[in-house]
């Protein structure tokens, strides 16, 4: 026993210190990824390089270029090129490719959504679309978003031209067609705010029993995760609504994370809670079997949809606009790393490394060790130990406990350590 704590005390620093992609793939998950906005990647070389490194995203999907405005804009001519810049970007830095969307009321060519169909001539246009388009990346998806968004936010189905047509038959047969041209990707079914477990998620539901029951292939949810800090929902609830949906056989995924701050600029509070809502959401899916993954929608505050979609709104993403690590960034490696690391038990004395920033990261909040916060404070969660050498205090900022923490406990004056979750605790 004592040779095994030896051991996980010298390998626990070089866990700890990882980067997202290699600590989510230690804590279990297959991937931590990114979305690749196609207009920045050939122009602007500090994002390329954050975006091409295998360790910090281990896979990517197209924020558009995928999508059927993108593919087909007129009936019968396919175009790739949009597509292909993430497709071959991945595929140069050993990256895994996540595919979306093919079936979406959104970003839809007028001539498929003012078209007027049967069932058997829109049918040949969605068999088509599939056909060319998932027979294109044939191979090199892990995921295809077969389904996006079919689900308003009161828990009705969208209003849409699949529906009209076809009505709920739609879902059964997109599945069996996107199956048909790749019978070795994953199809999934993705969609916003199913995250607050309410009346879309029910409906949601509905949808993969719907197809389930047409003896349609369907192997995934995805959860978007377009958050609102604050609000975010907590990470055993979170947890619980992941769970609804495993519970049908299904894996899950977070696929398009952002949690944006309303108004800006935002506090250090609020930095601080975004860290937090972060926190919760990865730490959910590590708390799910069959939660594969977590994907935020680009990485970078200065390439985020969000300000141009919400007034007012913005800095949702876990790098600056200047490329900086964020409150957010430092949330998320916390939780993979306790996850990563199996709580190991430490030799008294031995400290895990303080996880580390790149050189990118030049501001005092990127490269200091930044805060986790909860309103609830309490004594951190430490384990008992024998040490007779004193440990200094931790510094502002700095965490000061949770379990399998051996590091300092108390906090510089006139710090306190705040706990945050049973893995972490923070001078603040």
């Amino acid at each position: 026993m004592h040779t095994k704590a030896f051991l996980a005390a010298l390998l626990a620093p070089a866990v700890v210190s990882a980067q997202l992609n290699d600590l989510a793939v230690r804590a279990g998950l297959k991937y931590f990824g990114t979305a690749l906005r196609e207009g920045a990647i050939n122009s602007d070389s500090a994002y390329a390089a954050i975006l091409s490194d295998k360790k910090e995203f281990g896979q990517l999907v197209p924020e558009n270029g995928q999508k059927w405005d993108a593919t087909e804009a007129t009936r019968g001519t396919f175009t790739y090129a949009s597509g292909d810049i993430t497709a071959n970007k991945a595929k140069a830095n050993g990256q895994g490719l996540r595919c979306h969307t093919m079936v979406w009321y959104s970003q839809l060519p007028s001539w498929v959504s003012g078209g007027t169909w049967t069932k058997t001539t829109l049918q040949s246009v969605i068999e088509t679309h599939m056909s060319n388009v998932m027979g294109h990346y044939l191979g090199q998806c892990y995921a295809w978003d077969v389904i996006n968004e079919a689900v308003t936010d009161d828990g009705a189905w969208r209003d849409n031209v699949f529906l009209k047509t076809f009505g709920t038959d739609y879902f059964a047969l997109a599945f069996n067609a996107a199956k048909k041209v790749d019978p070795n990707t994953k199809l999934y079914y993705n969609d916003y705010n199913l995250e607050y477990n309410g009346a879309k998620a029910t409906k949601a539901l509905e949808l993969v029993s719907i197809v389930k029951a047409a003896g349609a292939p369907i192997d995934g949810v995805g959860f978007q995760g377009h958050l609102i800090v604050g609000s975010t929902p907590s990470r055993s609830s979170l947890a619980t609504v992941l769970k609804r949906f495993t519970a049908l056989g299904v894996e899950v995924a977070y696929t398009e994370l952002d949690i944006r701050h309303s108004s800006l600029p935002a506090s250090t509070a609020a930095q601080v809670t975004q860290g937090n809502d972060f926190a919760n959401v990865v730490g959910s899916c590590l708390d799910v079997t069959g939660c594969v993954g977590v994907t935020v929608w680009s990485f970078t505050d200065k390439y985020s949809w969000v300000p141009e979609t919400f007034s007012g709104a913005g800095d949702a993403l876990i790098y600056d606009k200047s490329f900086n690590k964020k409150v957010a960034w430092t949330s998320i490696s916390s939780v993979l790393a306790a996850k990563a690391t199996g709580n190991p038990v430490v030799t008294p004395g031995t400290t895990l490394a303080t996880i580390t920033t790149s050189a990118a990261a030049t501001s005092s909040a990127a490269v200091t060790p930044a805060p986790v916060s909860s309103t609830k404070s309490s004594t951190a969660v430490v384990p008992t130990s024998t040490a007779t050498t004193p440990i200094a205090e931790a510094a502002h900022w700095a965490q000061c406990g949770g379990n399998g923490w051996t590091g300092a406990t108390a906090c510089q004056s006139p710090w306190t350590c705040k706990y945050s979750n049973a893995w972490y605790s923070q001078c603040l």
